[in-house]
């Protein structure tokens, strides 16, 4: 069986806040991806490891499709969320739950980033 996550998209209205936002959150340096399909799409990946478990993303901005709504949620994996989450109001986001035990399964924090999107934090301690 394979991860049932192969890649995420997080669109967003304005790409440099965003980039911002989550380069200060997450505490990682977001890179150019080209458009792989010559349309007008902007992206910027997250840093990733195909050898290791999860899976990768990118910022999104591309006409006809608007950052929001809480349909879909991604969890970032963190050392502690805690820390994440201290990261998050002074980046320009919202805390929704601050971090809250999952019992064996962790703690998490629910946050919207600059561009209204809800996202997760999860981790082990």
């Amino acid at each position: 069986m394979i991860n049932p996550v192969g890649w995420f998209e997080i669109h967003v209205d304005d790409m440099p806040r965003a980039k911002a936002f989550y380069q200060t959150v997450l505490a990682v340096e977001l890179e150019s991806l080209s458009d792989p399909t010559d349309g007008n799409a902007q992206m910027l990946v997250f840093p990733s490891d195909m050898e290791n478990y999860g899976a990768s993303g990118a910022l999104v901005k591309m006409d006809g499709f608007s950052p929001g709504g809480n349909g879909t949620l991604v969890y970032f994996a963190c050392e502690d969320c805690a820390k994440e989450e201290s990261r998050v109001e002074a980046a320009g986001g919202k805390v929704e739950r601050p971090k809250m035990s999952l019992g064996e399964h962790g703690f998490c924090a629910l946050v919207t980033d600059t561009e209204g999107n809800m996202f997760g934090l999860h981790s082990q301690q």
